[in-house]
């Protein structure tokens, strides 16, 4: 038996934790990594006392290559710790957590979510919800046995291991959970494009959506894995909404990323909706008090005076998880969150028409997607007519691709000096031809820069990628993706 440190792990390996789970390149998640850091995990928990000695432990996995492969890893390791695991198939990240969280039992998501299918990733799930960043520190600090004779030199197992049978409950559950709350009718009399491309819930989200009365077309299935970023949507994928809405067939276009758990919503034109716009429309239609949202996240939530509450956070789930409990202990009675890549979480459970629906705080496309189906059925009109009813406030979002994580943080310590007026200067300098004078900076998450034009340029490494992202706001549509792009080109000079 030998004794590995899972922070040394994470060092050497490359492997490590970013906004939601572990991340790295697959061929870097080797099976010994996988199993390693899940035995650490498990290890976490007995450690808090927060599982059951020999319960379950549920597993699922996504559409990548790679993922079978991990998630033989984790079965393993799940056994050999003493538990039974439970193989729930290629289902959707909020259908594995909502499984976990009705169980009482730890849950596990092998997915790299809307990054490339050359990466993967785990998100791990207590017994409670989501892993907290504190969770992360304590998984870190493990130190694992692993027998040595598993694994050969390149650290994959050195005899076939096969999967458990698949149990189909926690696809079942999800399912219920909707089409159990909603009336049966709730989404009658409207036409669905389903962009099912190479999500792992594209064949549920189509259960869904037909039970509660759509008539739902399947578009765009591929075998191949094909990265879907709700939150640097593809030109691609702009193309073939807007082709597909063309026929006027459709009232919207609906999908989701790799794992499910951020969703994409189109209008009747086929044009995308941002995740921060549809976050606030299905806000406003759960009747929500108080609602979580990261910093990056369109300033139009507090301008449209819909809510009681609205707290800014760091860019992550566990970060609006963690302000989403504040607000609750507080008194708030209807709390949600949601984040700029749209996937909603619900804190608190939700009084709809006389029912009531648990909470669900992780990412989840499929209440937003019915909340804003449903919101445009009961006000008789278009989504498009939704959107324009709230304040002109515009975002846009993309980033500089294979632009490493070190270089982008040295980078943004540039424009973070601790002194405002000297990081005012440094902006101005980069950006301000095109913004003019910088108002204020926020430093939650990165550095987001308000001008005094109202525009905003938000500068942030990516938490899980060799990425450097770029988000703006402008109270014109066609002004911040122009910005967008500006913003983009001055950052390639960047590179050198």
């Amino acid at each position: 038996m030998s004794d590995y440190n899972i922070d040394k792990l994470m060092q050497t390996s490359g492997v490590t934790f970013g906004t939601s789970g572990a991340r790295g390149l697959a061929t870097a998640m080797t099976d010994k990594i996988c199993y390693c850091y899940t035995k650490a995990f498990i290890q976490h928990l007995e450690n808090l006392q927060n599982i059951e000695k020999n319960s379950q432990i549920a597993f699922a996995g996504d559409l990548r290559p790679s993922t079978p492969r991990i998630c033989t890893a984790v079965s393993q390791a799940i056994q050999d710790c003493g538990y039974t695991p439970i193989y729930c198939g290629s289902i959707p990240s909020p259908a594995i957590a909502y499984y976990g969280l009705t169980n009482k039992i730890p849950s596990i998501m092998v997915t790299g979510s809307h990054i490339p299918d050359d990466r993967n990733g785990i998100k791990y799930n207590s017994p409670n919800g989501e892993i907290m960043k504190s969770d992360e520190i304590g998984i870190k600090q493990q130190n694992v046995n692993c027998d040595a004779n598993l694994f050969d030199e390149s650290g994959m197992f050195i005899q076939t291991i096969s999967l458990p049978a698949i149990q189909t409950e926690a696809e079942d559950a999800y399912i219920k959970r909707y089409t159990d709350f909603f009336d049966k009718d709730t989404l009658s009399g409207l036409m669905i494009g389903l962009y099912q491309h190479s999500c792992v819930g594209r064949d549920t989200l189509n259960k869904i959506y037909t039970a509660l009365g759509a008539v739902v077309t399947n578009l765009g299935r591929s075998d191949t894995f094909i990265p879907v970023d709700t939150e640097a949507i593809r030109p691609a994928d702009i193309q073939l909404a807007k082709e597909w809405a063309s026929s006027g067939d459709y009232d919207s276009i609906l999908s989701a990323d790799g794992d499910c758990d951020r969703p994409l919503i189109s209008d009747e034109t086929g044009q995308w909706l941002r995740g921060d716009v549809a976050g606030i429309l299905c806000a406003q239609h759960l009747g929500a008090d108080a609602v979580i949202t990261p910093v990056s996240c369109n300033s139009a939530i507090e301008l449209c005076q819909s809510f009681n509450k609205v707290i800014r956070t760091k860019i992550g789930s566990p970060y609006v998880i963690d302000a989403m409990n504040q607000a609750s202990d507080e008194g708030y009675s209807m709390v949600v969150g949601y984040e700029a890549n749209g996937g909603f979480l619900t804190n608190t459970p939700m009084d709809y028409k006389g029912g009531e629906l648990s909470a669900l705080p992780t990412r989840d496309a499929v209440i937003l997607h019915i909340a804003i189906l449903a919101e445009s059925k009961n006000k008789a009109c278009q989504i498009s007519d939704l959107v324009k009813a709230l304040p002109n406030r515009y975002t846009a979002s993309n980033r500089l691709k294979e632009f490493p994580i070190e270089k982008s943080k040295l980078k943004i310590a540039s424009f973070n000096s601790g002194n405002f007026e000297q990081d005012a200067k440094t902006f101005e300098t980069e950006f301000g031809d095109l913004c003019g004078k910088v108002k204020s900076i926020d430093y939650t998450d990165g550095v987001r820069a308000t001008f005094d034009n109202g525009e905003i340029i938000h500068l942030r490494p990516s938490g899980n990628a060799p990425e450097l992202r770029c988000y703006n706001e402008a109270s014109d549509a066609i002004r911040v993706i122009e910005l967008n792009n500006l913003c983009i080109e001055r950052m390639e000079n960047w590179r050198n």
